[in-house]
């Protein structure tokens, strides 16, 4: 009996959030026929525009569904304050075996309540205003994707691919998953996190308020680089410094701290042959073990698997 995947999309969607996992479950498919069903939804059935200006067909919602995937894009902010939407989320996650978003989707997820008290993830730079929107949501974002039960969530737009690529497999065994992801030429299991993808220079600010600051820390890294010098670098009080570095940039002082160390060091790990505990002192973390537990919560890999990846 075929599975049922819906994929719910709305006006100005990310037309990769929709045809990524739609393109991975469809070829899922050829390798195990009439293992899916798949149908486009929307509020408004007919042609729903993408942001990217491309169509796509849609059918009217529909609560019979084994799974659900809510797409994300520039429009998700004020799909999620649609009462019609909310409540069908609400209603399939009744019935449904899992319900999943790609990238801002997560915002209908958490509108609907569906992630109070989980943890999830959605793109790196949406995630500090999802966690402030929902303070209920426990926000992991460096994740590709997350699953709590039956909720699944994944980061931004080509991590559809990730998630549907894992959903497959709980499906269909690891033996389908994999050869749908070389079909995709993409990898069946991505190493790493979000951080490889994102750019520092972001945590400056949309202003570059903190830009100047992360650039001469980023030539520091080795040193302790604590409160206290960074603000007095930034020619700030440490209280002051702490709290608008925090509302700039959506983290901490001292996570940024470790945030520029773990990608400096992981550019090491992976491109050069340095031994292990000459990165980790050389990026601040003093010892290998430090690093390789930093490495585990960020990557949820060690420093040395991350190396064994980049050679193969």
């Amino acid at each position: 009996m075929s599975r049922r995947i819906g994929f719910l999309i709305f006006p100005d969607f990310q037309l990769l959030d929709a045809a990524g996992p739609l393109g991975a479950f469809e070829i899922a498919g050829r390798y195990r026929p009439e293992a899916y069903s798949l149908k486009v939804m929307a509020a408004e059935p007919g042609q729903v525009m993408s942001s990217a200006g491309a169509g796509m067909g849609a059918q009217a919602l529909d609560e019979d569904l084994d799974t659900l995937v809510v797409s994300g894009g520039v429009g998700a902010g004020k799909a999620s304050r649609d009462p019609r939407l909310k409540a069908y989320i609400q209603a399939v996650a009744a019935k449904a075996r899992r319900t999943a978003s790609v990238c801002s989707g997560a915002y209908l997820l958490a509108e609907a309540g569906l992630l109070d008290g989980k943890r999830a993830t959605t793109h790196w730079a949406r995630s500090a205003e999802l966690q402030k929107r929902y303070p209920k949501v426990r926000v992991e974002a460096d994740r590709i994707f997350v699953r709590e039960g039956p909720i699944w969530t994944s980061a931004g737009i080509t991590a559809g691919i990730d998630l549907s690529l894992a959903l497959i497999a709980q499906d269909l065994g690891e033996e389908a998953a994999r050869q749908t992801a070389q079909t995709l030429v993409v990898y069946h299991r991505r190493p790493g996190g979000q951080s490889q993808f994102s750019a520092l220079i972001e945590m400056g600010g949309q202003d570059g308020r903190f830009a100047g600051l992360l650039d001469w820390m980023r030539g520091r890294l080795a040193e302790p680089l604590t409160v206290d010098q960074l603000a007095d670098h930034a020619a700030m009080s440490p209280r002051h410094f702490a709290r608008a570095f925090a509302a700039e940039t959506g983290m901490t002082p001292a996570k940024a701290v470790e945030r520029l160390r773990l990608e400096t060091a992981r550019e090491r790990v992976e491109a050069s042959s340095d031994p292990i505990d000459r990165v980790a002192e050389s990026v601040g973390f003093g010892d290998p073990e430090r690093m390789r537990r930093a490495f585990l919560r960020a990557f949820g890999q060690p420093p040395q698997a991350l190396r064994r990846a980049a050679r193969a």
